[in-house]
């Protein structure tokens, strides 16, 4: 317990001098301390009661203030008033009984404003004892003094405060019957304090208010008879003819909601009582409500509305009652009442009210032509002494022009512009306002659906004067241009759509209106276009709903349209036409792109996402498989399909296209650098690198996913990479020759190609040449279907690189190296020699002869011997061409014997 006590101290003293950011925390702590105190012995400590009196004093104090919340508010006084009751004694003087009452009574009610009557009602009932106990110390005074009455009279009426408490938060929690025993208490007391009769019965209204409000109705119904009988009990101190007109109103709405039939007669009991009270015009209402729920007879509900007609009420409480009647199917009653309102109200400036009312009931009856008549009639009183009021024109504006909409929307077009035409009658000439542009480009809608096309562009004409700068006139005008086949005039009204789709779009009648309204629009018009058979003007209006609007959704959409119209006429398209509309479909495609990229990724909006990006991305595919004859093309529309795959969920045949793609962009690319300049190639191989290194990524990650027997994508990547590097003069080219190499079963016509890349300009690469020739050749022969014709051409090129024409001068190895080339050549030769073709033996003949020759002028002459008699050598093997070369070559060939003994003597005898 002591230690309770010092905690208590403690807090409260930090309380105290806490800053009021603070101060949360340490009255947090403070209630946490006392809900144990009901475990603890009761202590006698004259400090517990200091500490609660000051802290009851803090939270009262004027420097506090806003400083804590109610709730905080409650809980410290929950607090101060728990340790004054466990520190007080067991027989507790009259001065400490009193401040139980104060403190008790307090806390409950601050937990009661806290909508916390669970913890109100220990307080509550800790009130009611103390005063008990306070009676009866009082009473122990004895009898006659006037100053013990008067104090005994205060203490039955905190008592009766106390009381009222208890029985709002039986009505919190729910405890009907709880809360009636508590408040009869209260009533018991009424006689001795009869000044309390007012604040009774306004707590009843408000327990009966509550209930009302939950549908509580038979609660509500109690209280609020309650509230009344409370009240008329002391006229002197009741709450006035006001208030209890009020209460009885609205326990006559409570048998209203509740069951009209059942409790009919004591609702308009209720409400006639209320009238009889305090007369007003809604409770005169209520009574007119009550009759029709009811089904009174007409007569019953007649002498309602004239008691209304008759207590003055304004012209908009009377209007209110024609619409109740019409709303009840009191149709004649209705008009009736509406003529005599009309009567009564001739002289005011506000009748045009009444007469807006009456076009509108009769309109909603289905009685058009009555209200024609009528409208014809406003419309002449408007312009001959009877005007009618702003807020009366807007009315009938809206009501006409919804008439007009509904037979617009019902395809009735002439009565449409009929109801537009009344519109337009209560504007003046040369009036300058929106709305009457509007109405304009309404009446314009229905002339060219009636063929009308003079009429309508005199009406766009109107609405362009009132508001030029309005997107909806420039559609408008835009729809008859259509009409007239005026493509220049509908191309100017589309650029004037896209220049005002980038300002904020106001409302328009029958067209929904959001904020992509320009673009809604923008889509109608190519619409409209393609149904008159413009495509290139559909593709326009297309064009510009994509440039200007931030809506990815709608751009996407337009972009869709687009292509599916470039792509139908593809076929019929000239080359040259054909090569032009590939261009545009690429822009189209970047642009899909971009805007599938911005689209929200949330999980609602990621399906269309993927499914947006899937479309485009098979187009982009088609697209780049019609480039054959354009390799740049190809290449943008192969890596569009790929990056648009990458918005894509990753799979295994997602990822096999994206190989093919970046596959087919980096052979497109080198296709490219063929047909370009050197000058022009740098970047385009740099290009093609890129892809090849992407493309390894991604078929590192596919070829992980399982087996692909037989699948040439390693060898393409590598046969790419060095072309590229070969053309870049880049030294890795020996490296990915080598990667080659160790690929399984190397096809002999990778080497093949790899030679001849070795050497196509830029490329100049002989070593790798000849090596991939030699292995080429060296695998073709290790064949048992070996291919001659290849082994051959390989010979040819090898011996073609080594001994290449013009040359002054031949190393000795290079003529071994050579040499051994032509025994290869008579070994495929020997063994297929009706297959050799006779102009290679031609060739190899004179490329050997020419050898010779080359030998001799340089002294050579053992090495010119050796190989003029190896070209000599190969005239038996020219078939149709030996005997003619045999004629020519063999005298040539002696003269070149006889010449070569004749240096050979020469050189000896030099020596």
């Amino acid at each position: 317990m002591e230690q309770f006590v010092t905690n208590v101290k403690c807090l409260v003293e930090n309380l105290q001098h806490r800053e009021q950011a603070d101060y949360e925390g340490v009255i947090d702590k403070l209630f946490n301390e006392v809900s144990v105190l009901d475990q603890l012995p009761k202590p006698l400590d004259s400090q517990l009661e200091e500490c609660a009196i000051q802290l009851w004093n803090w939270a009262v104090t004027k420097r506090v203030g806003t400083a804590i919340n109610e709730t905080q508010k409650a809980k410290v006084r929950h607090v101060a008033c728990s340790l004054l009751y466990c520190s007080a004694p067991d027989d507790p003087p009259e001065s400490i009984v009193r401040k139980h009452i104060l403190m008790a009574s307090k806390t409950g009610r601050t937990w009661l404003d806290c909508k916390d009557p669970q913890l109100a009602n220990p307080f509550l009932a800790l009130a009611v004892k103390s005063l008990e106990i306070l009676y009866s110390q009082l009473g122990s005074r004895g009898d006659g003094d006037i100053d013990l009455n008067v104090a005994k009279g205060e203490v039955e009426k905190d008592l009766l405060r106390v009381l009222s408490y208890q029985a709002e938060s039986a009505v919190c929690l729910g405890s009907h019957q709880e809360a009636v025993l508590y408040m009869q208490r209260c009533k018991d007391m009424l006689a001795r304090l009869p000044r309390e009769t007012g604040y009774l019965s306004l707590m009843c209204y408000n327990f009966g208010v509550d209930s009302y409000n939950l549908t509580m109705f038979e609660e509500s119904s109690f209280w609020l008879s309650q509230s009344y009988d409370i009240g008329k009990t002391n006229r002197k101190y009741c709450p006035g003819p006001e208030v209890q007109a009020r209460v009885l109103r609205l326990l006559a709405t409570v048998y209203l909601e509740w069951d009209c039939q059942q409790f009919q007669e004591k609702a308009l009991n209720a409400v006639s009582l209320a009238n009889k009270v305090c007369m007003s015009t809604s409770g005169l209402n209520l009574k007119i409500r009550i009759l029709l729920r009811s089904g009174a007879l007409d007569e019953a509900v007649t002498a309602g509305v004239n008691e209304l007609l008759e207590t003055d009420a304004p012209l908009e409480v009377s209007l209110s009652t024609v619409k109740l009647l019409m709303s009840a199917d009191r149709e004649t009653l209705s008009f009736d009442y509406l003529k005599r309102v009309c009567q009564h109200f001739e002289a005011s400036p506000e009748l045009s009210a009444a007469s807006v009312l009456h076009i509108e009931l009769l309109l909603q009856r289905g009685k058009e032509l009555l209200g024609k008549q009528k409208i014809e009639d406003i419309i002449t009183g408007h312009y001959t002494g009877k005007p009618l009021t702003p807020q009366s024109l807007v009315s009938l504006h809206l009501l006409l022009w919804d008439k007009a909409s509904k037979h617009y929307e019902a395809k009735n077009y002439m009565e449409a512009l009929q109801w537009y035409n009344y519109s337009l009658s209560f504007y003046k000439a040369g009036q300058m306002e929106p709305n009457l542009a509007k109405l304009q480009r309404n009446r314009a809608s229905c002339h060219l659906l009636l063929k009308q096309l003079e009429k309508a562009k005199e009406a766009i004409r109107e609405a362009e004067r009132c508001d030029p700068d309005s997107i909806f006139t420039q559609f408008s005008v835009y729809k008859i241009a259509i009409q007239e086949k005026n493509i220049e005039k509908a191309a100017e009204a589309l650029t004037a759509m896209g220049r005002l789709a980038k300002s904020p779009v106001s409302n328009e009648d029958r067209l929904l209106v959001c904020e992509n309204a320009a673009s809604s629009l923008l889509s109608l018009a190519s619409q409209i276009a393609l149904e008159n058979e413009e495509q290139d003007t559909a593709m326009k209006a297309l064009e510009i709903l994509c440039e200007n609007s931030s809506d990815e959704a709608h751009v996407l959409t337009a972009l869709r349209c687009l292509l599916r119209l470039v792509l139908s006429t593809m076929e019929v398209a000239s080359d040259e036409e054909r090569n032009v509309r590939l261009g545009v479909l690429l822009s189209y495609l970047q642009m899909a792109l971009q805007k599938v990229s911005q689209c929200n990724t949330g999980p609602e909006a990621a399906e269309q996402r993927i499914e947006d990006a899937n479309w485009f991305r098979k187009i982009a595919w088609n697209s780049a498989l019609q480039c054959e004859d354009s390799p740049g093309r190809m290449k943008d529309f192969f890596l569009l399909s790929y990056q648009l795959s990458q918005l894509c969920p990753s799979s295994r045949a997602l990822l096999m296209g994206q190989r093919t793609c970046l596959l087919m962009a980096a052979a497109a690319s080198l296709e490219l650098c063929r047909k370009s300049p050197h000058s022009a190639q740098t970047e385009e191989l740099i290009n093609a690198l890129e892809n090849i290194q992407i493309c390894t990524e991604v078929w590192k990650t596919l070829r992980a996913s399982g087996n692909f027997p037989n699948d040439q994508t390693d060898t393409l990547l590598l046969l790419y990479e060095f072309e590229a590097r070969a053309k870049l003069n880049d030294p890795k080219v020996e490296t990915i020759l080598e990667s080659i190499l160790e690929l399984d079963d190397v096809d002999t016509k990778v080497l093949e190609t790899i030679a001849a890349l070795s050497m196509e300009p830029p490329a100049h690469y002989p070593s790798l040449c000849k090596k991939a020739l030699r292995i080429a050749l060296s695998l073709h022969k290790k064949r048992s279907d070996g291919d001659m014709a290849r082994c051959r051409q390989c010979v040819h090129s090898l011996i073609q690189l080594s001994l290449p024409s013009g040359v002054s001068e031949v190393e000795e190895r290079v003529l071994d190296e050579v040499w051994l080339y032509y025994e290869e050549a008579l070994s495929i030769i020997a063994a297929a020699p009706e297959d050799f073709p006779e102009l290679e033996s031609l060739w190899l003949l004179t490329r050997a002869w020419n050898t010779g020759i080359l030998l001799y002028s340089l002294a050579q002459y053992p090495e010119a011997e050796k190989w003029c008699g190896l070209g000599i050598s190969f005239i038996r093997h020219l078939g149709s061409l030996q005997e003619s070369y045999q004629t020519q070559m063999s005298p040539l060939y002696s003269e070149v014997l006889d010449r070569l003994d004749r240096a050979k003597r020469n050189l000896n005898m030099e020596e």
